[in-house]
């Protein structure tokens, strides 16, 4: 199969049995968050619809209560606002074979994960017109994340990330590449996947869906070198969207409907369970995001083999813990 359904079917396949060996996760559950007595202002909703067929995978919410998410079918962006759950496509893809997988904002553009076209892009965020290709020359590039500098891309399917320099303004300038290398064992499938920021900003988090039963990793970004982090046990087989709130570390694991949330220490080289969020409106979710105190989430459906135009997509929304 071609990269992007190998990929996408590695996802569905996996399951999650070995997910929290070792780990004492308590179960969670959330589903909303109760506006406050005495206010006449409606609840903002926790789940409204996405396009049919957009098929989405990251999420990223910027500045505004806006969230954008990416769609695997032809790389459109769609802008939905968090107060009213209703959106509408900002910038269009360059069409089938470009999708958008990973997705960040910042410095006024948003930045591309483009998946198997082995693309990065940025979008200007005003105008929604795509200011940049880079071609990789990779397999498929998976998530990113912005540092003081630098947006940082992972590959699925090399060991290696993508370093887009930026300007002090944020504008984007040169690509070069990252091999890892130390504790980093590369699969022969999908291998890395989701990717954020230790908390005290020294070093980078992936996560490695093969090694070990699914590792998270920390990487210097200056020479490659990849350690394991030591979760106490727990196993990241469908590590895939990450998001880091202080210390609070949430890893979606996406085919088992779920997201672990560990306690981090400041250097990212040790976390402690907290507990597993989970709700019966995951279906699949991916990616996460968050706003006030709700984590944002796209329902991607993986396991949906064949997706049409009708095929339904929604977001929903949960607590933090």
């Amino acid at each position: 199969m071609a990269p992007t359904a190998r990929s996408f079917a590695r996802r569905r396949l996996l399951t999650g049995a070995a997910a929290l060996t070792g780990a004492a996760l308590l179960g969670g559950t959330a589903t909303g968050t109760a506006h406050a007595a005495g206010t006449a202002k409606p609840a903002w909703p926790d789940q409204f619809p996405l396009p049919d067929g957009f098929q989405p995978e990251g999420i990223t919410i910027g500045s505004k209560p806006f969230a954008y998410f990416g769609s695997l079918a032809n790389g459109d962006i769609y802008r939905a606002s968090l107060a009213t759950g209703r959106g509408s496509v900002v910038s269009k893809g360059l069409g089938t074979g470009h999708p958008t997988v990973g997705l960040k904002t910042g410095h006024g553009r948003l930045f591309l994960a483009g998946g198997d076209s082995g693309e990065i892009r940025t979008v200007d965020l005003r105008s929604g017109a795509v200011e940049k290709v880079y071609a990789t020359g990779g397999t498929f590039v998976n998530d990113v994340i912005l540092t003081p500098g630098a947006a940082w891309f992972t590959d699925s399917f090399k060991a290696q990330l993508y370093r887009v320099a930026l300007t002090k303004h944020g504008e984007p300038g040169s690509l070069t590449t990252l091999p890892l290398s130390g504790d980093w064992v590369q699969g022969t499938d999908f291998t890395a996947n989701g990717i954020e920021r230790t908390p005290d900003g020294r070093a980078l988090l992936v996560v490695n869906c093969f090694a070990d039963g699914g590792t998270l990793m920390r990487v210097d970004p200056r020479t490659g070198a990849a350690t394991a982090v030591d979760l106490g046990g727990a196993k990241l087989p469908n590590g895939d969207g990450m998001l880091l709130l202080g210390r609070t570390f949430y890893v979606v694991q996406q085919a088992q409907n779920a997201i672990d949330v560990f306690r981090l220490n400041a250097a990212g080289t040790k976390g402690t369970a907290i507990t597993r969020i989970t709700d019966p409106r995951f279906r699949i979710p991916t990616t996460a995001a968050a706003w006030g105190d709700r984590i944002y989430l796209p329902n991607a459906r993986f396991d949906v083999e064949q997706p049409t135009p009708d095929t339904d997509y929604d977001a929903v929304a949960v607590p933090q813990v």
